[in-house]
């Protein structure tokens, strides 16, 4: 009677198991979303890492091979005077952003992998500039990320402001997980803050630590490829890169440290274990992460009344598997994912344009609407 009872609890736990799985797995699945149709807005892009609208409605896009385009009037414009881009792997010419007073500056910031400085090779930089007909003027080099080196992965990057003004940008581990993103002596796998005229606040977490990079924000992070400001917080979140599996979405914080390679949920490329842990005290946990991997790229939170059933939900594109993710938040927690633009192309960058339509840089493709169907 006892081994029955016993037997019982030992089933009845197992079918409990399997169940919660199941019900994991229904939540981590991503539904395909169809009330919607896309329009071709700037054609022949190849890789555009970034763009962003100008007060004209105009575009300015980043092709990753180094040239910046101004889109107007149906024509792709090249802007002269970007330093020289140093082109390798994953680098070359990044993202770009506006200065939140653009319109009374003229400021605009980009950043991209620069040779200059200690080594060879190259590793990324944070420039601004601005915009006198076709060509960048008042170039400015607000911060180099060093040593160079010849690796070819995880340059990151992004760029955004935040309420008060402050700068933020991404830069990746560079492929070396075991020496930066843990050390804030040294640049790469961190989130920086400057001022917007790249001077260091005076406030910025490590700035009366002996040796410490100043401009460091938060660290222990592995390649992040989208960043945006929460449009109600006002908070900065970004996405990063895992190794095999353990793609994250974290909301930074001053001063914390956010694992990588310390803590995973992923594992080697080879399939073997990375490490045991996936947390850890004084380490922080993620909002969310992806098993399996997306390699996502580009983030957007939609605000626009043109999509009622999309409004706070937010966009992450996915290199990996070729769609847009839509993913709706409850209390900062993804409790639905959605599949938008499958089987288009490479979703590269999304920003919601000042009109309100959600926008997308597809490798190979370019930049397509989003219109909802009526």
């Amino acid at each position: 009677m006892k081994q029955s009872k016993l037997l019982f609890i030992i089933s009845f736990m197992s079918l409990l198991a399997c169940a919660q799985k199941n019900k994991s797995k229904v939540v981590a699945e991503t539904l395909t979303s169809i009330n919607y149709k896309t329009e071709v807005v700037v054609p022949d892009l190849n890789i555009p890492w970034g763009f962003v609208f100008l007060p004209d409605g105009t575009l300015l896009i980043t092709e990753k091979s180094g040239e910046l385009l101004h889109f107007k009037e149906g024509e792709k414009i090249i802007i002269e005077g970007l330093p020289e881009v140093y082109l390798r792997g994953q680098g070359g010419l990044l993202d770009i952003e506006l200065h939140p007073d653009y319109n009374q500056n003229g400021w605009l910031y980009i950043t991209h992998v620069s040779s200059e400085g200690e080594g060879d090779g190259g590793n990324t930089a944070l420039i601004r500039a601005k915009l006198s007909g076709n060509k960048l003027k008042n170039v400015e080099r607000l911060y180099k990320t060093g040593p160079n080196s010849k690796r070819g992965q995880h340059f990151g990057s992004r760029i955004t402001f935040d309420n008060d003004g402050f700068l933020y940008f991404s830069v990746g581990d560079r492929g070396n997980r075991d020496l930066n993103p843990q050390d804030i002596t040294r640049d790469c796998g961190k989130i920086y803050r400057l001022n917007a005229d790249g001077s260091i606040p005076e406030d910025n977490p490590f700035v009366e630590t002996p040796n410490a990079k100043t401009a460091i924000f938060s660290y222990g992070h592995r390649n992040p490829q989208g960043m945006v400001k929460h449009p109600e917080t006002g908070k900065i979140w970004i996405h990063e890169h895992g190794p095999k599996g353990g793609d994250e979405i974290n909301i930074i914080q001053k001063g914390k440290n956010f694992g990588w390679p310390i803590i995973s949920y992923g594992i080697n490329y080879s399939g073997t274990t990375l490490t045991e842990n996936t947390a850890l005290p004084g380490m922080e946990q993620p909002l969310f992460y992806w098993v399996p991997s997306i390699a996502p790229s580009g983030m957007a939170f939609v605000t626009s009344d043109i999509y009622p059933d999309w409004k706070g939900n937010l966009l992450v594109g996915s290199l990996k598997f070729g769609y847009l993710e839509r993913l709706v938040l409850k209390n900062d927690k993804v409790v639905t994912r959605y599949k938008l633009l499958e089987g288009m192309g490479r979703v590269r960058s999304v920003r919601q344009g000042p009109n309100g339509y959600i926008y997308a840089a597809l490798e190979g493709v370019g930049i397509v609407k989003i219109i909802p169907n009526k």
